[in-house]
This record gives C-alpha cells, structure tokens and sequence, in this order.
C-alpha cells in the first residue's frame, strides 16, 4: 500500500510538528483541530519552520514554498481523514481522550487505513480495543521538536499486524525520520528512560544539591546530552512529564514516584514555556 495523503489530528505542539515532518517528506497533509484559530496558529508555525529550514540549507527554496502548499486545515474530522491512507493521532496524552479519538477514527477512516497514536507512553493495546481494526493501530512515538528530531519510537500492541508495522516504517522514512520498533511497554525506550532522569533532577533540586542551571550545565557537558532535564521538562510540559510519571508510577512501581517538588511545580501552573513558566521563565506564546 503507498501513502500519499496523511491526515494529522490534533495541530498542538507535537501536531504541528508532524504535520511539518509530513509536508517536508511530500505527503499531503490534512491537519484537524476544532479550532480554526488553532489551526492557523499551527500553519504560522509550520511555515515557520520550513522558512528556517530553507535558511540553513536544509530545505530548497522552492521545496519549501511546495511544501506549504501541501498543508491543508481542516476542522471537520470526518473531512480531514476521508482521503488519508495513514493516520496520526497528535491529542493530549490522556487515555479517555484517545480512545474516543479512535473509536471516531475508526468510524470515518477506510478499512485498510493505519491509526497511529503519537503517544509517549499509554497503552497501544488499549487504544486499539476502541476500535474493529486492532491490527492496524499502532503507537508513533515523535520526538520534541519535531522538525529537528530524528527518531520516532514505531510501538507494536498485542495485535498490531506486520503489514502496520512495515507501512508505518516507510511513512516515518519519507519524512526524514530513523525509526526503532518496540514492544508495547510502559514508556516504551525513552520515556521510561527519560523520565526517571528528570525526575531524579528534581529530587536534587528539591535537594540543594545544585541549581537547576548547573544541574542542566552538568548533563549537557558531562553527559553529552542536547538538553538539560530542566530544560527538556520546560520545553515537553511540567504536567505531560507529571503525566508521564504518574502512570510509570502505577505500572512500574515506587522507582517512578514523582518528586513533590515537581508536582509542585504543576499545582502553581509552572507549566514550561507553553505558558511562559516552568522552571525557567520565559515569554509567552502567542
């Protein structure tokens, strides 16, 4: 099966940079949310993000501009997935919200269309009992920021087919993308990884061991990571970490208790940059 169409729902941060990732590989790219003025919010930024690519030579001038044009909003579901061959799923990492989201997709997307979930650790398994097609729902775990991101982690469910899996490979291929396959399992690679790493600067925070600067200075320079942890939890969302967390914590046991300091943090509305605050401070997005 070859996949020219895609139909991205959800145009938040992780939406909008698939949507990106989906116009920059040449697919068209019909982008849904409810909201028009969310959807224009997130084409700004897609045409943002390709005039940067353009800038540092990553993307041709006329590649960029025949990019843009691929992108199509649109905040009728039902429209946005009638002519998608592939399917991705970009709503808040909350399973009541996911699963409606599927059992919809399920309804209005053909019989041979892939729903995938950009999901950091939720159950694909799950996800896909909402629907009649559980061979062909998948996890397509992105990472933040999505233009600038290499990997995607390709989640396999209980009964996520072969056929899912190799289309779901060649999609994330066309975008640009490396992948790794995983066997669904609570926060999979990288989230499991990660959050126990940023949930352990907290603890030190909270600690006095070090100030969140030197904390971050130290992984970047000592470890070799691209970010700090509090720079990285400012950037994906104190809650979503806070998210992340609690059900690792459920699943996987006491290792992944959150640190009060982080919950904290949630309770004030120190959210991360999406809001202007998070363990930095920061301006506003519009």
């Amino acid at each position: 099966m070859k996949v020219d169409t895609i139909a991205v729902v959800g145009s938040g941060l992780m939406g909008r940079g698939i949507a990106y990732a989906a116009v920059a590989g040449g697919y068209r790219t019909f982008l849904h949310d409810v909201s028009m003025e969310a959807l224009e919010r997130a084409r700004r930024q897609v045409r943002a993000d390709l005039d940067e690519g353009r800038a540092r030579g990553k993307i041709a001038a006329g590649d960029a501009d025949a990019a843009g044009e691929r992108l199509r909003l649109e905040p009728d579901l039902d429209r946005a997935v009638a002519e998608a061959g592939f399917v991705i799923e970009a709503v808040p990492e909350q399973i009541a919200l996911k699963l409606s989201v599927f059992a919809r997709l399920d309804e209005a997307c053909g019989e041979g269309v892939v729903l995938a979930s950009n999901t950091s650790s939720l159950s694909v398994t799950e996800i896909a009992a909402a629907t009649r097609r559980p061979g062909r729902v998948i996890g397509m775990h992105f990472f933040n920021p999505v233009p600038k991101m290499k990997l995607i982690e390709i989640v396999r469910g209980l009964e996520t087919s072969e056929e899912a899996v190799g289309l779901t490979q060649t999609v994330a291929r066309g975008m640009g993308k490396e992948t790794v396959v995983v066997r669904e399992s609570p926060g999979f690679i990288t989230s499991r990884i990660n959050a126990m790493i940023g949930n352990e600067a907290f603890f030190m925070l909270e600690e006095g061991v070090a100030s969140a600067r030197d904390i971050d200075k130290a992984l970047k320079l000592g470890l070799n990571h691209p970010m700090g942890p509090f720079e990285l939890v400012d950037l994906v969302g104190l809650d979503t970490r806070l998210s992340v967390l609690e059900f690792l914590h459920r699943t996987l046991g006491e290792k992944y208790r959150p640190a009060p300091l982080l919950v904290q943090h949630v309770k004030a509305g120190r959210l991360g940059k999406k809001v202007g605050r998070g363990v930095y401070e920061y301006a506003r997005e519009d």
